[in-house]
C-alpha cells in the first residue's frame, strides 16, 4: 500500500515539475523576444522605448505630467526641467519620499530630454 502512495507522489510531483519547466521556458522565450525588440528600439505595436530606462514616451509624459506639444517648437526643455525638479524634490527619501519614484522621475526626464534632442536634430536637418 505504501509503495502505491509513494508512486503517486512521484508521478504527481513529476507532472508539476514538468509543467513548471515548460511554463518557465515559455516565459524565457517571451522575455528574450522582448529584450531583442528592446535592443532594436521597438516593442509590439511599434512603441519606441528607451533601452536604458525602458520607458515609452507616453509613460514619460505621464510620469512628469507634461503634455506633448503640437507646436513647431515641440516640448520645451524648461517645462520638463521644472516638473522634474518639483517631483524629484517631493519624492526625496530624506523627506519621506520614495527612491523608486525618484528613479522613475529621473528616467522620465532622461527619456524626454532624449526626445527633445532628437526633435532638435530633426529640425536642423529639415532646414535648408
Amino acid at each position: 500500500m505504501a509503495h502505491r502512495i509513494v508512486a503517486q507522489i512521484v508521478l504527481v510531483g513529476s507532472r508539476v515539475l514538468g509543467r513548471a519547466f515548460v511554463e518557465a521556458y515559455r516565459q524565457a522565450q517571451a522575455s528574450a523576444k522582448y529584450a531583442k525588440a528592446a535592443q532594436a528600439g521597438t516593442v509590439s505595436g511599434g512603441t519606441t522605448i528607451n533601452v536604458r530606462g525602458g520607458l515609452t514616451l507616453d509613460e514619460a509624459y505621464k510620469i512628469l505630467n507634461v503634455k506633448p506639444s503640437t507646436e513647431a517648437g515641440g516640448l520645451s526643455p524648461e517645462s520638463v526641467a521644472e516638473r522634474y525638479k518639483t517631483l524629484f524634490e517631493r519624492n526625496d527619501p530624506k523627506k519621506g519620499g520614495s527612491f523608486y519614484l525618484q528613479s522613475k522621475i529621473y528616467r522620465a526626464r532622461e527619456r524626454l530630454d532624449q526626445e527633445i534632442k532628437r526633435a532638435a536634430e530633426k529640425a536642423k536637418t529639415a532646414e535648408p
